[in-house]
């Protein structure tokens, strides 16, 4: 009988990545400015489906590869993006009036930390995660204080960050499958030795 617990299976990773800069590049286009965010609900969607259930699933099977940081990261950032589609859909701020702004300046606080410490678990990784995890950081800290100073301009700012966020992640995601499926020719991740 085939142990089937012990069998590889394919790398969640890339799923992972994938997920999360398509849902990302979606709400930086409206957090840049490039499109207006009156039109920002497209990414609520995304946001459930995609960065939410896919990272989960990613997360998931991560654990099953005993892959702690990846286990963590996806199941985190997909329960980020199921918060973040909460928050704008279910969470009623209407009563909190001035200081809405300050409850949604400390959930990014609290999420920049979290990307802060997982920056420095993954610098000894590879040089492609480390750069999503560079940039998400910077993200999360200008989205932060564009909230706390209710300054739309540094929010332009972070949403340009979260767009080159979500090309890195891409790039890391695309790189996985790539790699695993051409037989001659690799994409460099700057792995470290």
């Amino acid at each position: 009988m085939t142990d089937t617990l012990h069998r590889p299976i394919a790398d969640p990773g890339p799923l992972g990545l994938a997920a999360f800069a398509m849902t990302t590049f979606v709400l930086s286009v409206f957090n840049s400015g490039i499109v207006d965010k009156s039109a920002t609900a497209v990414v609520f969607g995304l946001a459930i489906f995609y960065g939410g259930l896919g990272q989960l699933i990613a997360g998931a099977f991560e654990f099953v590869r005993n892959n702690t940081f990846g286990a963590v990261a996806f199941v985190s950032y997909g329960g980020f993006w199921l918060a973040f589609w909460y928050l704008n859909t279910k969470t009623d701020l209407s009563g909190a009036g001035s200081h809405a702004s300050a409850g949604v300046a400390v959930f990014l606080l609290a999420w920049a930390i979290f990307t802060g410490y997982m920056l420095a678990c993954v610098i000894h990784v590879n040089w492609a995660l480390t750069s999503v995890f560079a940039l998400l950081f910077v993200t999360f800290l200008l989205l932060f204080i564009s909230e706390a100073s209710g300054s739309v301009g540094i929010g332009h700012v972070a949403g340009f960050f979260g767009l080159a966020t979500a090309v890195a992640a891409w790039y890391t995601s695309f790189a996985g499958v790539f790699n695993t499926t051409s037989k001659k020719m690799k994409l460099p991740i700057g792995a470290r030795p």
